[in-house]
């Protein structure tokens, strides 16, 4: 049986066309190069953040503080968001990594595939949402004056569009479940 398999992979190897559609997927490399190269710009703008609030923490109130902290957690989550994409979609759609038995393998990446890769990127945003939501809930209270970045309406709108990831995400993995389910008992 498995003659027969090795047969057949190298007899569709040999037809130009399945060799062509497979090959192209690495077409998709430059697209991981250059989100590796925004993951360097977000480390630049992680540095500069810390290096400013260092530099100003004794000018800085707590709320000052708390936002600028809040802006460097938003910077490490987009940066998780990057990682994710850039490995899980490797990975997944261009070629193996070949890791397994390297003590910093990610442990998701042994069991990733588009679904679950969706899900994680859809929890990931929330995550970064979430971040950007309450910094817009802790300068709520400058609504209405000039140092207010946010009108009434801008917050609301923030929060449907929250909401909206929310059930977005709850969907992808209800979806997904539910493929997964369906995919265990056809076998």
């Amino acid at each position: 049986m498995s003659h027969n398999r090795e047969t057949s992979l190298s007899a569709a190897s040999l037809r130009p066309l399945p060799s062509l559609i497979f090959s192209s997927r690495w077409l998709q490399l430059p697209l991981y190069l250059g989100l590796i190269v925004a993951q360097a710009v977000y480390v630049f703008l992680f540095l500069k953040e810390l290096w400013h609030l260092v530099l100003h923490a004794s000018e800085f109130s707590e709320q000052q503080i708390m936002l600028v902290v809040l802006g460097l957690i938003d910077v490490v989550m987009i940066s998780n968001l990057l990682m994710m994409v850039i490995v899980g979609g490797y990975e997944t759609f261009v070629s193996r990594l070949n890791l397994k038995g390297h003590p910093d393998q990610p442990e998701w990446l042994g069991h990733v595939n588009a679904g679950i890769l969706k899900v994680k990127l859809a929890m990931a945003i929330i995550g970064i949402s979430s971040i950007h939501l309450l910094r817009t809930f802790i300068e709520a209270g400058y609504v209405g004056t000039p140092k207010s970045n946010y009108t009434e309406t801008g917050i609301i709108l923030q929060t449907v569009i929250h909401s909206v990831f929310i059930l977005s995400a709850i969907g992808i993995a209800y979806v997904d479940r539910m493929s997964s389910g369906m995919t265990e008992k056809g076998h």
